[in-house]
């Protein structure tokens, strides 16, 4: 797995992280939800979202992993969060939407699953 390295992307990225605050910047799907809270009992998504933001503002890598499974083919990557919440290691996969990667409020990110790794 590569970091995410391409400036545009990456830029895209941490805009929507510094969103996590606002609703719609950070979305989660059912099924990252239930993952979510299986996982840990006393952090809620919100909480999730401003650690993923504080682990990349603190130098943390986002792996971009080119995507190859049928059910995600119009997507080229998805982003993956390797982060530590009440002592777990938590893995996060996330997708990345934006049309202006340097507009701070047109960039999103959809968190489509939460496991331990």
């Amino acid at each position: 797995m590569a970091p995410l390295n391409d400036p545009v992307r990456l830029r895209a990225y941490r805009n929507a992280l510094a969103n996590w605050r606002f609703k719609g910047f950070i979305r989660w799907t059912e099924q990252a939800l239930r993952g979510l809270h299986q996982e840990l009992e006393a952090s809620t998504a919100a909480e999730v979202a401003r650690l993923m933001h504080e682990y990349v503002c603190a130098g943390g890598n986002i792996d971009e992993v080119p995507e190859t499974r049928a059910e995600w083919s119009h997507h080229d990557f998805h982003y993956d969060f390797r982060i530590e919440v009440e002592g777990k290691r938590l893995y996060i996969e996330t997708r990345l939407y934006f049309d202006d990667p340097d507009d701070p409020d047109d960039p999103w990110i959809h968190v489509v699953n939460v496991h331990a790794p």
